[in-house]
């Protein structure tokens, strides 16, 4: 969903990492080695070995003289990716916190990043990401154009297990036998949702084995991730409904037929709370996915994708490290996985509520059909619009991006890194009512300066009893 206009990099394979130099290990020793991908380029040479190039910074102020020996030669072209080959790996000083945030705003993922690519305040940006953040904001390499059939064959097999199965079964087995109700509705719902059952399981494997490649940056491998347990919940209170709505003589049909909404109703609820407490600048009591205990909230849709795309997806542990590092470079990204969430979280909460509604008010037989029918619509208008609006905001990122590097340099993204995502509705208010605030000092010194001319006026006719009043 994020990568409408990503490119993926293909052909790319990781090389052994280049070494840095001991006068910068010794300068920055408060930093830690981390790596991230560049293209190599035909013309690229070993950061460890100086060039020509680098004689302009031998004498250069710190921090930027620390570096110098481990800065590429000044006529590489990084972006020089014209025929497909291996990237360079190469090491980059981070900062690291001795607490689990850095600074107010963001908190990071320890033990974990590609690169650092959230320069924070005073810090001047590593040599060896500078040509990637000239660029354009960190990369996530992953694209949703080349698992499109993929994507599909997944979806139709789960309209089919969660609206096809039940209706079909319950109208076949109502209508064309002599069964008991009871016994309809206990063999619908035991074939119902067999393949979201099989994708748990895989889920759950791919997470616990040993050596897997997507797990949770930093957990222990029992951990499985946030979604996982979220769809766990989800799922206990599914089955709830199915096994007290089977166990009636007379099932209740209405009941049996929340399953979907009852999926609505936790996950809209769940994200709603999550952007809440990330606004009001809460910190997490529990580990959410990749963010530690501690950790300030982010969009409660920023765990969904993560995780999701990591396991779901294929994107592995990697497109964990790059969504961090996305997210904490861009406050254009935050902001739109914030409006992203408020979009879903919404949308669902009043999905859940009008399908609540009719199951419960209009004929059973048709509203049993609506519970499973309904949200599956609702979540097939909700998606162009978001493919429409990502593309749009990745767009607009880049070009906010590049304005600012070109206006002021990589040192102005540290500032711009830092902005808060808007909350246009609060904004609206604030403005709303700063605008009823002048109206109403307005109005008070408008009152004051009537008072003091009609006390002048007093002053003056007693002073002189023969003026004529106006």
């Amino acid at each position: 969903m994020l990568d409408h206009t990503e490119t993926s990099m293909t052909g790319l394979r990781p090389t052994t990492p280049v070494a840095t130099s001991s006068s910068s290990t010794t300068a920055r020793n408060s930093m830690t080695a981390s790596t991230i991908e560049q293209p190599h380029t035909a013309h690229s040479t070993p950061l460890s070995s100086k060039t020509s190039g680098d004689k302009d910074y031998e004498n250069a102020p710190a921090p930027l003289a620390a570096t110098a020996a481990s800065r590429p030669s000044m006529n590489i072209d990084p972006l020089d990716i014209t025929r497909p080959s291996r990237p360079s790996v190469v090491h980059i000083q981070e900062p690291i916190s001795p607490s689990r945030g850095v600074g107010r705003t963001f908190s990071p993922i320890r033990n974990n990043s590609d690169s650092a690519f959230h320069l924070g305040p005073g810090l001047l940006p590593t040599l060896s990401n500078e040509a990637i953040l000239m660029a354009g904001p960190p990369p996530l390499n992953y694209t949703l154009r080349t698992r499109k059939l993929w994507i599909a064959a997944f979806w139709s097999l789960i309209v089919i297990d969660c609206i096809g199965v039940p209706i079909a079964l319950y109208f076949g087995l109502w209508y064309g036998t002599t069964l008991s109700p009871n016994a309809v509705f206990s063999i619908s719902t035991a074939c119902l949702g067999g393949v979201s059952i099989v994708e748990y399981v895989l889920r759950f494997w791919r997470l616990f084995k040993k050596g897997s490649t997507c797990r949770v940056l930093g957990a222990r491998r029992s951990y499985l991730d946030w979604f996982h347990w979220n769809f766990s919940a989800g799922w206990f209170f599914v089955m709830a409904e199915l096994i007290v709505g089977t166990v009636f003589t007379n099932p209740p049909i209405r009941l049996l037929a929340m399953p979907v909404v009852s999926m609505l109703w936790w996950f809209a609820l769940q994200t709603l709370l999550e952007d809440l407490l990330r606004y009001m600048g809460k910190t997490s009591p529990v580990r959410i996915s990749s963010m530690p205990k501690g950790s300030r909230f982010r969009p409660g849709i920023y765990s969904i994708i993560e995780d999701v795309v990591a396991v779901d997806g294929s994107g592995g542990t990697r497109f964990r490290k790059r969504l961090n590092d996305r997210y904490e470079a861009s406050h254009y990204f935050r902001q739109m996985l914030h409006r992203l969430t408020l979009f879903w979280s919404f949308g669902a909460l009043a999905t859940a509520i009008l399908t609540t509604i009719l199951i419960f008010t209009i004929q059973r037989e048709a509203g049993y059909v609506l519970g499973w029918v309904l949200p599956f619509f609702w979540a097939g208008l909700w998606t162009p619009p978001t493919f429409w609006y990502v593309g749009k905001c990745l767009k607009q990122e880049k070009e906010e991006w590049l304005k600012v590097v070109q206006a002021e340099g990589l040192h102005g993204l540290a500032k711009w890194q830092t902005q808060e995502p808007r909350v246009r509705l609060l904004s609206v208010a604030a403005a709303a009512c700063e605008t009823r605030a002048i109206r109403r000092e307005r109005m008070s010194v408008d009152l004051q300066r009537r008072n003091s001319a009609i006390l002048r006026g007093v002053g003056h006719e007693q002073d002189n009893p023969k003026a004529e009043r106006p």
